[in-house]
């Protein structure tokens, strides 16, 4: 790759980090990140936050401990050892407006875009993500701030590469 192809790359994954930080308004990524994977996957433990988020366990405690007090999670009935999370009112209002707020941010990077070239862009950002992606794990952490409803199994690239990459890890 160029130098310059590679710059350019740089200069639009800094602007697309700095648009969905600013979406994330109070929030840090990692809480942001919480939220959103309850908002969809209700019930997940601390244990599961912390692997799909990238953080320690006591990372993950801290974050959640926080969240709680700003009325955003509730923790279930223990099961055992392990407490199932999940969203308030509240949490599912603040990943609803999150949610919004990004995907209007990166929706006006495209707009330089006619629809026809926006069409061309994501087919090949498709196969860059589908490319990219490793195992379910990889995709879990990945997804972490997306909205699962617009991405279901079927169309998300990231999504269909993991179901291939266990698929093909399950006939050997």
């Amino acid at each position: 790759m160029q130098q310059l192809d590679a710059n350019k790359l740089g200069a639009l994954g800094a602007m697309i980090r700095d648009r969905t930080e600013a979406s994330l308004q109070e929030l840090s990524p990692s809480a942001a990140a919480v939220l959103s994977m309850l908002h969809f996957k209700p019930g997940l433990t601390t244990t599961d936050l912390a692997e799909i988020v990238g953080v320690s366990q006591p990372t993950a405690v801290r974050l959640i401990d926080g969240l709680e007090r700003q009325a955003l999670i509730v923790r279930g009935k223990p099961k055992g050892r392990v407490t199932p999370l999940t969203l308030t009112q509240s949490g599912h209002c603040q990943v609803r407006q999150m949610q919004a707020l990004r995907l209007a941010m990166l929706d006006g990077l495209l707009s330089a875009l006619q629809p026809d070239e926006r069409q061309r862009f994501v087919s090949m950002l498709d196969k860059i993500l589908a490319g990219a992606t490793t195992s379910r794990a990889f995709a879990r952490t990945t997804c972490r701030l997306c909205e699962h409803d617009l991405c279901g199994v079927e169309v998300c690239p990231i999504g269909c590469r993991a179901a291939e990459i266990e698929k093909e890890e399950s006939v050997r």
